[in-house]
């Protein structure tokens, strides 16, 4: 039967008008989205379509959690244009590509408003992400061509960002709602500056700020937020500025909101409370509003209630109303600084750094003062020795200090500005003084330092003369007032107990083979309990490891400064003649290979619990490489190398490989390879080149083998000579990844998610270092389901062994921690 020309025309048109079903989460060139009519996320997390706030009848497009019952709606399109009065309206991608929402007569009322290529307009389509993101892609490829994380509304999702464009100033920020029934943009907006900082803002000015980012996961008074695995990641280049907010786990629905009242909420959903929680509001003391004290004003947060006082040095530049509490007017210099020698520095403790900092570069401290005292204008400084994702170091202040706030947890030093006349009577401590002065204190305590180190050299010879073998150094100890001892030099949060050695002897029944946990080349380790009652795990270290006692206290001062809940924390020592023992927490799970590889325990790793253990992995990766107190290259990270505490919580072990870099220095070279073939990578086993991306590497190996159950250096069905790395690039290529899957997991899994960890592991593996991610964009990538990853290229399978003296920690059979014998590398 041949249909007439206008039915068939009448047919397609009324086709492309048809509603588009709920439940789907795409929407093509045609389809449309009207009345009670949703899309749904593929994990069914959010829903898009029309909704009505509050006690308002006027329509607008949004999305919100689909499964939790109270209405929550975290992004709104045509906020600004809404269908009023319960007009009719529809959603829809136009002929122009864009994403559109349109009234009953076909007005735009909100577009994605892009430009797409012609050969591109037929083929755009809309998705809505598991994440809450709504993107337009060319359905060719899995560009995104626009997407709504780009413009927030007023909740920050995990995943989301908020960004300053360095060069045009253009900027990605989240707006306030004008009020519950009108989600049109309000009076605040969160953004963030070039000085790297958090800021709220109003037509009246600035509201709240956070402290300068100086390299740490926390900032400013955020840090309550980062209780609840909330995690704010900064990046900066030339062009741009931005931080992104994540999640630690995704089984948690969480998200910042910037209330009406410019209160920037975290919220949690409780299911078993069937509500959202307050986890934390800022600000939340008077000192956290901005510049409560005027300029050069201070802010106590040890006060219970708003007292202001000015700087030292300063004055209140109007007395009479400063006495009466208005503090607006803040503090002048008693006396005008004037550019010679005659000025000198006061040191302000646990500060939260003023506004308007000056970034002068990757200075050294002496660097910092110099450069500050060079530039006349220059009022203060601040030094952070730090390692993070950008290389300040050094900052500078010119003119007044605003919103200076004392006793602010997590602050800094900030070196003041004063003439010297100001600084008499005040203590050495904080006052660092003008040249000449520091000239003359520097020689005397240099003379009275080389008498005190004369004195003590010929005490310790005449000490050792007498010393029988064995007696215990107590030239490095000191005892405190409580009797018990702890390492000499500055004392700060990560003190180490020292133990005698009598005492070691029987927490572990005189190392009972009994106790014994584990043992390698490195020593024996053994199960203990203090008399406290605590679980211990000592490490009694070969007598063959070479270290002379000075570097081995020197070196175990250092790793208890890395302090993380994905690294193994070290309790104490015990040094004692040819005696060196580490006192570790025992975690009673011991180390990931025991379960892992064993067909028996595998089922007790469910795959739950393995992304758990790959997440806190690529945690404490990230802290040793960028937020630790010194960058560190494990060089040794394999299943034995991972240890399970009660919870199956994973925490990194074992640095007697470890080497630790300078803050620039990208990479080091060695002849002598230490580390276990099948974790290493290929630059490292060819030419013992190793940095970040050698860790990484070894990541990704690790990853792949919890995925699979199986060990890298074993052989696969599909070729005989081929390591697990070879297998898992095969089935990849051949759209097989799935068949990867651990059998004993298969049924816990999500198929999706492990395939999407077979291709972060695979990113890792590449044997280009520059090809690999860091471990910031592993932690991105496997925790936002909106990341687009790049195709990864063929791994190198095998590596040739080469001419070089090798030591492998792979002995260490059961029980595997923390060997400290971390050196500095010289940099390439």
């Amino acid at each position: 039967m041949v249909w007439p020309s206008p039915l068939i025309s009448l047919f397609i048109l009324c086709s492309s008008l048809l509603p588009l079903c709920s439940g789907k989460y795409r929407i093509t060139a045609g389809e449309t989205i009207s009345g009670n009519h949703t899309i749904i996320s593929a994990g069914e997390t959010f829903a898009l379509g029309f909704f009505s706030p509050g006690n308002s009848t006027n329509r607008y497009l949004g999305i919100w959690y689909n499964n939790i019952p109270q209405q929550t709606v975290v992004w709104v399109a045509n906020r600004e244009a809404p269908l009023f009065n319960n007009s009719s309206g529809v959603f829809t991608v136009a002929d122009d590509g864009n994403l559109m929402v349109l009234d009953g007569s076909k007005k735009v009322l909100w577009s994605s408003n892009i430009s797409v290529a012609d050969v591109d307009k037929n083929n755009t389509i809309g998705l809505l992400m598991d994440s809450g993101n709504l993107v337009l892609r060319n359905s060719n490829n899995t560009a995104d061509l626009w997407q709504s994380f780009d413009y927030p509304s007023d909740t920050i999702l995990p995943g989301m960002r908020v960004s300053l464009n360095l060069k045009t100033g253009q900027s990605i920020h989240a707006t306030s709602w004008i009020s519950e029934d009108d989600p049109a943009p309000g009076e605040f907006n969160l953004a963030i500056d070039g000085s790297l900082q958090l800021l709220t803002r109003r037509s009246s000015g600035t509201y709240w700020r956070s402290e300068t980012w100086d390299g740490r996961l926390s900032v400013g008074a955020l840090e309550n937020i980062n209780n609840y695995a909330f995690y704010l990641t900064y990046t900066v280049n030339d062009e741009e500025a931005n931080v992104t907010f994540s999640l630690s786990r995704d089984s948690m629905p969480a998200m910042f909101k910037l209330d009406r009242s410019g209160q920037i909420e975290l919220l949690s959903w409780f299911e078993s409370e069937n509500q959202w929680k307050l986890l934390s509001s800022i600000p939340e003391e008077a000192c956290d509003f901005f510049n409560q004290c005027g300029p050069n004003g201070s802010c106590d947060r040890n006060s219970s209630s708003l007292i202001c006082k000015c700087l030292e040095g300063f004055e209140p530049k109007v007395l009479t109303e400063w006495e009466k509490g208005n503090w607006s007017g803040g503090c002048v210099r008693r006396k005008k600084l004037s550019c010679d020698n005659t000025n000198g520095f006061l040191r302000f403790e646990s500060v939260k750094l003023p506004d308007q900092s000056i970034s002068m570069g990757d200075f050294s401290m002496t660097e910092c003062r110099a450069a500050c005292l060079r530039n006349c204008s220059c009022t203060a400084y601040a030094f952070s020795n730090f390692s993070g994702a950008v290389t300040t170091r050094c900052l500078n202040w010119v003119g007044d200090f605003n919103d200076f706030v004392q006793n602010y947890s997590g602050g800094h030093d900030l070196y003041v500005r004063l003439d010297s006349s100001e600084l008499v009577g005040i203590g050495e401590t904080r006052n660092v003084i003008d040249k000449n002065r520091r000239r003359v204190i520097i020689a005397v305590a240099t003379v009275a330092c080389g008498v005190l180190l004369m004195g003590a050299l010929g005490y310790f010879l005449w000490r050792r003369r007498l010393s029988k073998e064995g007696e215990e150094a107590e030239s490095i100890l000191e005892v405190n007032n409580r009797g018990s001892q702890v390492l000499g030099g500055e004392a700060n949060a990560s003190e180490l107990s020292t133990f005698s050695f009598s005492t070691i002897q029987a927490v572990t029944q005189n190392f009972s083979e009994v106790n014994k946990l584990g043992q390698g080349g490195f020593g024996s380790v053994y199960k203990g309990i203090l008399p406290d009652g605590q679980e211990v795990a000592v490490k009694r270290l070969s007598k063959k490891s070479g270290q002379g006692l000075e570097e081995f206290m020197n070196e175990i001062k250092l790793i208890a400064k890395l302090q993380h809940r994905n690294l193994v924390r070290l309790l104490g020592c015990c040094i004692q003649g040819t005696e060196k023992i580490l006192i570790y927490e025992y975690l009673p799970n011991k180390s990931l290979n025991k379960l892992l590889f064993d067909p028996t325990k595998q089922s007790d790793l469910d795959w739950c619990k393995r992304y758990n253990i790959v997440e806190g992995i690529a945690q404490g990766l990230l802290y040793l490489h960028k937020h630790s107190r010194v960058k560190v290259i494990h060089r040794d990270l394999k299943a034995s190398n991972i240890l399970l505490d009660g919870d199956m919580n994973p925490k990194i072990s074992d640095f007697g490989m470890a080497r630790m870099f300078g803050a620039n220095q990208t990479e080091a070279n060695t002849d002598r390879l230490v580390g276990t073939f099948g974790y290493m990578s290929p630059e490292y086993a060819l030419d013992g080149t190793f940095s970040e991306k050698s860790d990484v590497f070894s990541f990704g190996v690790l990853l792949l083998e919890i995925i699979s159950g199986k060990k890298n250096t074993g052989m696969y069905p599909t070729n005989q000579t081929l390591p697990l790395v070879g297998y898992a690039w095969q089935l990849w290529r051949e759209d097989r990844a799935a068949e990867l899957i651990d059998p004993s997991i298969r049924e816990t899994c999500l198929e999706n998610q492990v395939v999407k960890c077979v291709h972060v592991g695979l990113l890792c593996v590449q044997e280009d270092p520059v090809d690999r991610p860091t471990m910031s964009s592993v932690i991105f990538m496997l925790g936002n389901e909106s990341a687009i990853l790049p195709m990864p290229r063929e791994p190198l399978f095998s590596a040739v062994r080469r001419s070089a003296t090798v030591t492998s920690s792979s002995n260490l059979n059961d029980y595997s921690i923390n060997q400290v014998t971390l050196t500095m590398e010289q940099p390439r």
